[in-house]
C-alpha cells in the first residue's frame, strides 16, 4: 500500500489513526498499542501477504534472540549466539536480495548454467533487517535488556518508517511510546504531522513524478541501445538527479509526519543535501539514518580511524562499497558505492594533508564552488544508480560528450520546458530552506528537540516560519487538492525496491 494512493489516504489512515485514539480512550494504552502493531502488519501484508509471513518470522526469530543476548552478559555464549543471529539476518536478506545476482554472475564466470527461480525482494527488507542487527548488537553490548514481545513488533513494524525508512534505533523510539499517552490528543501533533504529509506528498507527486517524465524516457533509450543529443542528455540526467531529490525528500517528509501524527518524533533523513560543501557534507545530509548505521555497526567496528591513515581510507572505501551493494544487486550499484568511496578518500586525503589550514573560512566564491563540485560529482554517480547495464552509462555518457550531436529523435520529450522546470527547482533546493526548518518552532524531528531550551538545529526566522495559521491552512489545504487530484498515476517511491 503505498502512502500516495487512494486506499491508503480514504481508507487505511482514518481508520488506524481514529482506532488509534478511540482504543487508547476505551480500553488503555495497552491495547492502543496493540492496535498499532496489527494495523503496521496489515500495511505491511497488503502488497503480498507472503511478504507478512517473512515479517513475522524474523520478528519472532530476533526477539528470541534479542532477549536471549540481554541475559548472557558478553560470556562467551553470547558471542555464539550474536554469530548465529546476524548470520541468520545476514543470509535473510542476502538470500532475498542477492541470490539470483550471485547466481548470474556464477554463470556468466564460469559458463555453470545454473538455474534459480526469479525471487521477488519483499518490501523494506533491508530497512528492517538494518534496525534488528543494530538490537541485538546492542543487546549483546548490554545497553538494552530487552522488550516485551508486542513493544518489540511496534519498534520492527510501526508503518510509517516500516517499508523506506528513517532506519530508527530502539533506544530513541522506543521511550517515546513508552512515555506516550494514546489517549491524549496534541493538536501541534496533528498540524505538524498533517503539514509534512501534505509537504511530503506534494513533492512526490507534482515534483518528483513530473521530473520522471523527462528522465525515464532518456534512461530507457539508453538501455536499448538508442541515440540521443547532448541536450537530452544532460536534461535526462538532471532531471533524474532532482526526481531522486523530491521523490526521496517527499517519502521521508510523509513518513515523519505520519509518525508525528501518532506522536511518535522520528530522526531526520533528509537535510538539504544538495546545499553541501564536500562530499562527506553531502553523506550527513543523505538517507542520515543509513550513514549513521553504517558509522556506528560497519566502520567503527572495521576500525574506523584508529589505526591511521592507510586503514582509515580502507575502511571508508569498504563502507561506500557495502553501502552501494544494499542499495541493489548489480555492479551499476557497486560502481556507485566505489565512486562515493573515492570521493571520500580524496576528500579526507585533501583534508589531512592541509592540516590546520583547513580551518578557514571559506570565500562567497570558494563556497560556490565547493557545493558545485560537490553536486557535479553526486549527479555523475546517479547515472551508475540509475542506469541498469553498463552500456547504458558508456550510451550515456557518450551523449553526455556530445557525441551523438547536439539534439537527437526524442521529439516526444519537450527539452527546453524540462530545462526550465530544472533550473527553477535547481534553485529551490539549493537556496530554499527545507520541510524541516520551515517547522522547526514545533520539533518535526528528534534532532530538534530543545536541549537546555536550546534547540539543537536552527529554524527560520519568526516572520517565515510555518505556524498553525489561515495563511498556511489555505497554503497546506492547495497542495493537498492538488496532490489528490495527481494520484491518478500512481507511482512507486525510488527508496521501495531497496
Amino acid at each position: 500500500m503505498l502512502f500516495n494512493s487512494y486506499p491508503f489516504l480514504l481508507l487505511f489512515l482514518p481508520v488506524a489513526l481514529l482506532g488509534y485514539v478511540l482504543t487508547a480512550r476505551t480500553l488503555g494504552r495497552g491495547a492502543a498499542f496493540t492496535w498499532l502493531v496489527l494495523a503496521s502488519l496489515f500495511f505491511y501484508g497488503w502488497w503480498r501477504w507472503f511478504n507478512l509471513a517473512l515479517l513475522l518470522l524474523s520478528l519472532g526469530f530476533n526477539y528470541a534472540a534479542g532477549t536471549w543476548l540481554g541475559r548472557l552478559d558478553k560470556r562467551r555464549p553470547a558471542r555464539l549466539v550474536l554469530g548465529v543471529a546476524l548470520a541468520f539476518n545476514l543470509g535473510f536478506l542476502g538470500y532475498f536480495k542477492y541470490a539470483n545476482f550471485f547466481v548470474e554472475n556464477i554463470n556468466a564466470v564460469f559458463k555453470a548454467g545454473w538455474g534459480l527461480a526469479e525471487i521477488a525482494l519483499p518490501l523494506g527488507i533491508s530497512f528492517y533487517t538494518f534496525q534488528k542487527i543494530a538490537y541485538l548488537v546492542d543487546s549483546y553490548q548490554g545497553k538494552t535488556r530487552g522488550y516485551g514481545f508486542r513493544d518489540f513488533c511496534l519498534f520492527v513494524s510501526f508503518f510509517p518508517q516500516l517499508i523506506a525508512g528513517p532506519i530508527t534505533h530502539h533506544g530513541e523510539i522506543m521511550p517515546q511510546f513508552r512515555k506516550r499517552d494514546p489517549a491524549k490528543t496534541s493538536w501541534d501533533d496533528w498540524s505538524v504531522g498533517l503539514t509534512l504529509f501534505i509537504f511530503g506528498l506534494a513533492k512526490k507527486v507534482l515534483i518528483a513524478d513530473r521530473m520522471a517524465e523527462f528522465a525515464t524516457p532518456v534512461f530507457r533509450t539508453a538501455q536499448q541501445g538508442g541515440n540521443f543529443g547532448l541536450t537530452e542528455a544532460w536534461l535526462g540526467v538532471l532531471a533524474y538527479t532532482l526526481q531522486l531529490y523530491f521523490d526521496f525528500s517527499g517519502y521521508s517528509d510523509m513518513a515523519i509526519g505520519l509518525a508525528r501524527l501518532f506522536g511518535i518524533r522520528l530522526p531526520m533523513n533528509f537535510n538539504s543535501p544538495y546545499q553541501a560543501r564536500n562530499i562527506a557534507d553531502f553523506w550527513r545530509r543523505w538517507h542520515i539514518t543509513l550513514s549513521r548505521f553504517l558509522r556506528d555497526y560497519l566502520y567503527i567496528p572495521l576500525g574506523g580511524n584508529r589505526h591511521g591513515p592507510a586503514r582509515k581510507y580502507l575502511n571508508l572505501f569498504l563502507t561506500m562499497l557495502i553501502g552501494g551493494l544494499w542499495h541493489g544487486a548489480g555492479w551499476t550499484f557497486v560502481i556507485w558505492g566505489a565512486l562515493h568511496g573515492f570521493y571520500l578518500l580524496v576528500y579526507h586525503a585533501w583534508r589531512d594533508w592541509r592540516g590546520e589550514r583547513n580551518q578557514a573560512a571559506p570565500t562567497r566564491a570558494g563556497l560556490f564552488g565547493a557545493r558545485a563540485a560537490t553536486f557535479l560529482a553526486v549527479m555523475f554517480a546517479w547515472i551508475f544508480f540509475r542506469a541498469a547495464s553498463f552500456s547504458a552509462v558508456t550510451n550515456l555518457l557518450q551523449g553526455l560528450a556530445g557525441r551523438h550531436g547536439f539534439h537527437s529523435n526524442l521529439s516526444h520529450i519537450p527539452v527546453v520546458n524540462g530545462l526550465i522546470l530544472s533550473a527553477i527547482l535547481l534553485l529551490v533546493v539549493w537556496l530554499l530552506p527545507n520541510s524541516n526548518q520551515l517547522l522547526a518552532r514545533f520539533s518535526p524531528t528528534l534532532e530538534y528537540e530543545e536541549e537546555g531550551g536550546k534547540q539543537s538545529l536552527p529554524g527560520l526566522p519568526g516572520k517565515l516560519a510555518w505556524k498553525p495559521r489561515p495563511v498556511w491552512a489555505l497554503l497546506i489545504a492547495a497542495l493537498a487538492v492538488c496532490s489528490i487530484v495527481g494520484l491518478s498515476r500512481v507511482s512507486e517511491f525510488i527508496y521501495w525496491q531497496f
